[in-house]
């Protein structure tokens, strides 16, 4: 379920440690409060556990909200760090993110104007 929301969404990631006892409703005041982001869009808000083993994904689907959830038994995930309180990524970023991988390793995207 969660791949096929992948595809035309926005990903937006809590970066750094989130207190992982919340759920549904701290997750959700999390978004509209602190990060001033709106939670009915479809879009995907991602948060990590200071131990870095445990991964929450709150969405709105329809007519509710669904908190994905997925817990590494034997590793960590390469949560980023950042001064940022939340930051925007790609769908493909948040899938390497769940694979493991670590987004500073990733080659930065360029942006040109011209072609010279």
């Amino acid at each position: 379920m969660i791949r096929s929301k992948l595809e035309n969404v926005n990903v937006y990631l809590a970066v750094g440690a989130t207190d992982m006892r919340k759920s549904i409703n701290g997750l959700s005041m999390l978004v509209e409060e602190q990060f001033e982001l709106d939670l009915f869009t479809g879009n995907l808000f991602a948060f990590c556990n200071r131990r870095r083993d445990l991964v929450k994904i709150l969405y709105w689907d329809v007519n509710g909200f669904c908190v994905w959830m997925k817990r590494l038994e034997a590793d960590y995930f390469r949560w980023p760090d950042s001064e940022q309180e939340v930051m925007e990524v790609s769908s493909s970023a948040l899938s390497w993110l769940l694979h493991g991988l670590d987004l500073q390793q990733a080659h930065r995207p360029l942006i040109f104007e011209t072609v010279s």
